[in-house]
This record gives C-alpha cells, structure tokens and sequence, in this order.
C-alpha cells in the first residue's frame, strides 16, 4: 500500500486531529509525520473495505492489527500506531463524532526493553578526530560533533540551532525540544573552543558571507536536514574504523552513558537531556547500577 487512496472525510478528519495535537501537543514535526502515516495507511485499508475511520469497530482494528503482523510490522510500529489511535479516537469522542473509542480494550504489544546503543570513549575519541579541519565542510563537522557529544543535543534539535541560542561568555546553548520546551545545557570548554573557531574560519565560508541566523549550514548555505547530518556521521565514522551501528542519536546515548560513567547524578542527565519524565531517562540505570558494584567492590571491606 505504498500510495494511501482515503476518502475525502477521512482526509478532513485525520488532518483537523494532527492539527489538534501539533497545537495542544507540541508534538514535532516527524511524530506528526508519524502519525499521519499510520492514519493514512489505516484509513487506506478501511478504504479497500468500503468504509471509513468514524465507522471502525474493534473486529475491524483487530483485523487490521493482524494484517500488519502477517506484512512483517514490527511490535514497536504497531504500538505507536495504537497509540496514535487512542489520541485519535478520544478526540472524535469529544468532538462528538463517534459515541465509543473502538480501541479502548485492544493492549499494545510487549515491547522488549531495548537498552541503548553508545560508543566507548575511546570509539567517541577516533570519530571526533576524523573529520578533515582544511576544510570548511570538516571543521563544521567536526564542531557538530563535538557539540552533539558535549551537549547530548537530539539530532534535530543541532541542524536546527541558530545563533541567538548560543551564548560564548557562559558557553551555553539555549535549546528548544520536544513539546517546544526550553532548556540551558552547557558546552564545556572544548566544544566552546571548537564552536569559536568554526564560527570564525569556516561558517563564513559556507555561508558565501551571506548573513543568515544558522549556525551550521549546508554546503549550499541552507539550512541542513537531519538525514544529511546521518549521512555525515557514517562517512566519518568509515574514516576512524567505527564498524558499530551508528546513528546521530548514538552520541546522545554516549553522553548520557559516559556522563553516568563518570559519576553524575541520573536526575542531572535527565535534565541534560530535556526528558520531561524521569522514567524516560532511567533505561539508563543499569549503568549506574553496574558503577554502584564496582564502588562496592572497590571499597567496601568485604567488597
């Protein structure tokens, strides 16, 4: 079902709900993206059964739950499609477009409890030094990098900063995440000192000296996508010998994990991250559980 074909109502109908949830929400952009791909796909599927989203029935949802596990959809893409469903249905009720939520009995799926992928410091230390600082495209790099590691930034929330968030007297970034929702993170000497040089050798360059409020553009002085950015992160890591899954969001988990590491507070990381519940942040504790044994061991007298 690569083209969705849905009803007009259908269409009217999911779009006046993402627009309900982008404005009480805040949700961003690639949740939204998220979502109205699972509605267009859902309402697609009722649409080859001639009906429509407002007419589903449990049978129906179960169906169709049943149709993804025979096309291979895994169990983490249909309980965020259960959970777009739940917000869907709960505003047509109050919208007073349907008398009973359809999904209101039907369980997510058990989700594994998948403990994130980071790099060692050692990994983290061959893929900062690999870009080449000749160039204005290797200096930028190199400078997102070491802001992506120091900061824990999202991936989004780094080819999205402009000047005005950051601030080099208290090397600071100002960051606005998920929900729209600020946050002051500091950069630490280092990715200061490197945030300094790139703004004054190489952004300049990239930017043709035009003037312009991104503090790193692309190659043609646009604004620069995330998968252009994934793009980068594999090509370096190629150059340093990394042969580890990576993704931008694998420096995120780094930083948390290397910070926990070395002795900081998980309330503090959460914090650092933008995780508005602590439980978000507490996949994180079996590292500071296997740090708590080693302190045990190294100097409890029994240890």
């Amino acid at each position: 079902m690569s083209e969705h074909r849905i009803s007009p109502v259908d269409e009217q109908c999911l779009e006046r709900y993402l627009d309900m949830v982008w404005v009480e929400k805040g949700l961003s952009q690639n949740t939204l993206e998220s979502y109205r791909q699972d509605l267009q796909g859902f309402a697609s599927w009722l649409q080859s059964r001639s009906t429509t989203l407002l007419k589903v029935d449990s049978v129906l949802l179960q169906e169709y739950l049943a149709w993804r596990q025979e096309r291979g959809f895994s169990s983490r893409s249909s309980a965020r499609f259960l959970s777009c469903m739940r917000g869907f249905y709960r505003y047509q009720i109050r919208e007073g477009k349907v008398d009973q939520n359809p999904i209101a009995l039907i369980a997510s799926p058990k989700l594994p409890r998948a403990l994130p992928k980071s790099l060692s410091e050692a990994d983290v230390e061959a893929l900062l030094a690999a870009p080449d600082l000749d160039t204005p495209v290797g200096l930028r790099d190199r400078t997102m990098l070491e802001v992506l590691y120091a900061c824990g930034l999202r991936v989004s929330e780094l080819v999205g900063l402009t000047m005005p968030q950051i601030n080099l007297r208290q090397n600071v970034l100002r960051v606005t995440g998920k929900g729209s929702k600020d946050r002051l993170v500091p950069m630490g000497e280092e990715a200061a000192l490197w945030v300094q040089r790139y703004l004054r050798e190489a952004r300049p360059l990239l930017l043709h000296n035009c003037p312009d409020e991104i503090v790193f553009p692309s190659t043609r002085a646009q604004p620069m996508t995330r998968q252009t950015f994934w793009h980068r992160i594999k090509h370096w890591a190629q150059v340093a010998g990394i042969d580890k899954p990576l993704s931008p969001h694998t420096l995120r988990h780094a930083f948390a994990t290397h910070l926990l590491n070395h002795g900081a507070d998980l309330r503090v990381v959460q914090l650092l991250l933008g995780h508005t519940d602590l439980s978000t942040t507490q996949i994180y504790t079996h590292i500071a559980r296997a740090r708590m044994k080693a302190q045990h061991a190294e100097h409890h007298p029994r240890g």
